[in-house]
Formats: C-alpha cells, sequence, structure tokens
C-alpha cells in the first residue's frame, strides 16, 4: 500500500527513471520540489519542454546544439584534422572544461555491448568512417573508459580505421594527481608505468 498521493509517487517514479537517482534520493527531490512556488515550477517545467524542443545533434559529430552544425564544428580555430572520439555528450563537456584540446569531436552514442545488442550499427561508428574519408583526417583520439567495453569499442575503431591510414591514438591513463599509489589497482599501476614520460 502507498503512503503517499497518486501525483507524488507518480512523480517519485519519473524520477527514479534518471541515472543516479535511487528511491531516496527520487523521494528527496520531490518533497523539495514541493516546497517551490507555482511560478517556479511552472518555470521550471518550461526549462525543460524548451530544453527537449530547441536541442538537437550536429549532423558532423553529434555533439549537442540549438543549430544544425555545433558550436565546436564552426569553429575556425578548432584543428579539422583531428578528432577526439568520445561515448557521450558529456564527455566533450569534461574534455572542453581542460581547456586542452583544440581539435574536432565525434560522438558515438553509447559503447559495443553484445550483451545488450548494441553493435557497430546502434552507435556512430559508420558515421565516424565517413568523416575520416571525406575530410583529410590525421588523427584520431580515443578518449573512451577503460571499461570491457570501452576497449572492445576502442579495438574494433582502430581496427576498421586501418584502411584510411589514419594515426589512432589513445589518452594516456595512469594515477590521478593526489592518488595514493598503495589504492592503485594493477592495470591503472600498469598503464601509468608503460605510459610514463621523462621527468
Amino acid at each position: 500500500m502507498t503512503i503517499y498521493i497518486e501525483s507524488v509517487e507518480k512523480l517519485i517514479s519519473e524520477f527514479r527513471k534518471l541515472p543516479g537517482i535511487g528511491p531516496k534520493s527520487a523521494k528527496r527531490i520531490v518533497f523539495f520540489l514541493l516546497k517551490f512556488g507555482e511560478k517556479d515550477i511552472v518555470n521550471f517545467s518550461k526549462l525543460l519542454v524548451e530544453m527537449k524542443s530547441k536541442v538537437k545533434f550536429c549532423k558532423y559529430c553529434f555533439n549537442i546544439s540549438e543549430n544544425e552544425i555545433c558550436h565546436i564544428c564552426n569553429d575556425e580555430n578548432r584543428d579539422k584534422k583531428m578528432i577526439c572520439l568520445v561515448e557521450e555528450v558529456s564527455d566533450v563537456v569534461v574534455i572542453e572544461d581542460t581547456g586542452e584540446y583544440k581539435g574536432l569531436y565525434h560522438v558515438l552514442g553509447g559503447l559495443l555491448s553484445p550483451i545488450e545488442n548494441i553493435g557497430p550499427d546502434e552507435i556512430k561508428i559508420n558515421e565516424l568512417k565517413k568523416r575520416v574519408k571525406n575530410n583529410n583526417i590525421e588523427e584520431i583520439i580515443i578518449a573512451l573508459s577503460p571499461t570491457v567495453e570501452g576497449e572492445s569499442t576502442a579495438t574494433y575503431i582502430k581496427k576498421i580505421l586501418e584502411p584510411f591510414g589514419v594515426k589512432v591514438t589513445r589518452l594516456a591513463s595512469g594515477l590521478p594527481v593526489g592518488g595514493d599509489l598503495e589504492y592503485a589497482d594493477e592495470i591503472t599501476l600498469g598503464r601509468a608505468i608503460s605510459d610514463r614520460r621523462e621527468f
């Protein structure tokens, strides 16, 4: 038997669909929203609808944009011969926040996962091949998470790009700044050793 009224229960269920939101967090969010004034709730819901209607995916890189082409692909100061390959739009934001990368991006929209029936046709791999073939791309930087799916996707992409003669690189991986050596796992520590550079 439910302890909440139906409208509250429905909203809690909707918030539970969001990544990282469990039952307790969903309840906290809903009870916090109940304290909002009607004007704030209307504005909040209006912004959600506006975002959904305005935001689309860039026709080249599949980053989010309010235009057909995103601001990164439109930027004449970006290195047009280099593409950083990422899984999701949120990864573009993380890399941009470093201020270190000045090339273009390609958002796959997922990773290869036979268990979940996600093959090359379900993510933007064919579109990547077309970009490399038609745009004189010299380097692809693979910036995928070092998970089983990330590793298999990276290996597959490296293999399918070989005929194009494009340089394929990966982000260096290793110990985080401020990390304690004794808490590092073997794979991370191994990569830190193999990817070492001159001091």
